[in-house]
């Protein structure tokens, strides 16, 4: 009978070395002091002891999975070269390796995922020109609209610096004086705020970006990942039920789908409008506040999305992957969304004291294999490789008349939207903060608006009266029954 042990691979350190005796540390005879030079021991507590890298302080909860876009190299009726010339749409059928990290946000790595809270939608496109990032949301719309106010917003949903727990008195402290918060606040708290799952979860870019073509001409452009399994959420009676027993639902469920051969799917649309600041609108198509109308700006097919494989480690694929908004290809560009701006730089800043100064050179978050890679960045703690310098690894510098890389040719028009104005820190002038929270309102079903209503007032009853006072005059802005409603679950007057 052979023995089984035999076929296994040999035990080693990171440095290559056979481990003759995983048991026992060396010691001075069998019950001795342990000795200084235990390599093996040193090294394996180590990094046990660094195996945990820092949660992320939003979005720590999350699922990773991969998968593959299809173009359908149509952006609704039109060529996709019409709107951009972005490789990744231009052929119909052409196909580019994703990477998908659904999530939660303000709850902790081991939280609840069926706590009410937005779900991040975060894919990464490893196109022929280098990674893309969308990192989204599944609501369409943010709690605000200025990258300034995300620590305070985030703070105020996050638990209490003392108690250390979730207060609604702190989270509507915040809210009750951020009045463009309540369009959020509207979907968060009906049963969008609790996506059944992550297979049956919508997604959105949220932010305004642009789209170039090869002519250099923009248009606006907002990101959006339909669902074809269906879009279904949870009441907090449900949430709860699974809460009970369950912590990781969401992700059990896309994982056992993925393992069964259910491979779920999401086609992307676009919104496009032109790139103006479109003064017969009542809001500023920028503010991620907003939902620019599917009747005036229809929503346009792009292509087909499949999640077709699992991760197969946690740490590595899932921890450890980086997302940035920044990430973007040839034919995307930036839009002056003041959200989008501060989001460019605060996400990749936070994987590099996360992760570490070169946590792009990391698998999971590596171009594909035939992109070439070529910086003259280099050093920085956890390097693991040096970039393609070209033919003499001794310049690392650019110009350079001997050897060394060289920029790209600009072979395309560069997009140079005309920008004037005085240097300021301002408000939009267009905030609008409650027609469109008035809109979702009255849009709901009877049953979402009772969940609504109930929802609210659970927590608002948990806070100061002034704070009440303060959001029912927000949501009377937003519709007159809305105001009243959350009026009389509180036992206050609509009109105080």
């Amino acid at each position: 009978m052979s023995d089984p042990q035999a076929s296994k691979p040999i035990l080693t350190t990171r440095q290559g070395h056979p481990v003759h005796n995983n048991q026992q540390q060396r010691t001075v005879g069998s019950r001795g002091p342990a000795t200084l030079e235990n390599y093996h021991f040193l090294e394996k507590i180590s990094h046990f002891d660094r195996e945990r890298i820092p949660e992320r302080v939003v979005h720590a909860r999350g699922f990773v999975a991969h998968g593959e876009f299809e173009a359908y190299g149509t952006i609704g009726d039109e060529p996709a070269s019409t709107y951009t010339r972005a490789k990744l749409f231009q052929t119909k059928g052409g196909r580019t390796p994703v990477t998908v990290r659904f999530s939660t946000v303000i709850g902790g790595r081991d939280s609840s995922e069926a706590a009410r809270d937005p779900r991040g939608f975060a894919v990464k496109f490893r196109t022929e020109d280098g990674n893309w990032d969308m990192v989204g949301n599944n609501l369409q719309v943010f709690f605000i609209r200025d990258a300034i106010k995300f620590p305070d917003v985030i703070h105020s949903l996050k638990p209490d610096p003392v108690t250390f727990r979730q207060e609604p008195n702190r989270i509507f402290d915040f809210m009750s004086n951020t009045p463009e918060s309540m369009h959020m606040l509207t979907w968060l708290f009906s049963p969008y705020g609790i996506p059944r799952n992550y297979r049956t979860m919508r997604g959105s870019g949220v932010n305004t970006y642009r789209l170039v073509n090869a002519e250099g001409e923009g248009v606006l452009v907002k990101f959006h990942w339909l669902s074809q399994q269906g879009e279904h959420n949870l009441t907090q009676a449900e949430a709860d039920a699974v809460q009970a027993t369950d912590l990781g639902h969401a992700s059990k469920d896309i994982y056992e789908a993925i393992e069964r051969g259910e491979h779920p799917k999401w086609e992307l649309n676009v919104q496009v409008m032109s790139d103006d600041e479109h003064p017969e609108l009542d809001f500023d198509p920028l503010d991620d506040t907003k939902i620019w109308p599917a009747e005036d700006f229809p929503y346009l097919p792009v292509g087909m999305m499949t999640l077709n494989r699992n991760i197969t480690d946690h740490h590595d694929e899932n921890e450890q992957i980086a997302f940035g908004t920044g990430v973007l290809v040839d034919g995307i560009d930036f839009s002056d969304d003041k959200m989008l701006v501060g989001r460019t730089f605060s996400y990749s800043d936070t994987q590099r004291y996360r992760v570490g100064p070169n946590y792009l050179q990391l698998p999971v978050n590596r171009p594909r294999e035939d992109v070439r890679v070529s910086t003259n960045q280099g050093g920085g703690q956890m390097s693991y490789g040096v970039d393609d310098r070209g033919a003499n690894p001794h310049i690392n510098f650019e110009p350079s008349s001997v050897a060394g890389l060289r920029e790209a040719d600009e072979s395309y028009r560069e997009y140079r939207p005309f920008v004037s104005g005085q240097i300021m820190k301002a408000p939009i002038e267009r905030q609008d903060n409650y027609s469109q929270a008035g809109r979702r309102y009255r849009e709901m079903d009877d049953w979402e608006r009772d969940d609504l209503i109930l929802n609210l007032t659970t927590l608002l009853a948990q806070c100061d009266k002034h704070i009440q006072e303060k959001m029912v005059w927000h949501f009377s802005q937003c519709d007159s029954d809305y105001g009243r409603r959350v009026a009389e679950g509180l036992g206050i007057p609509a009109d105080a």
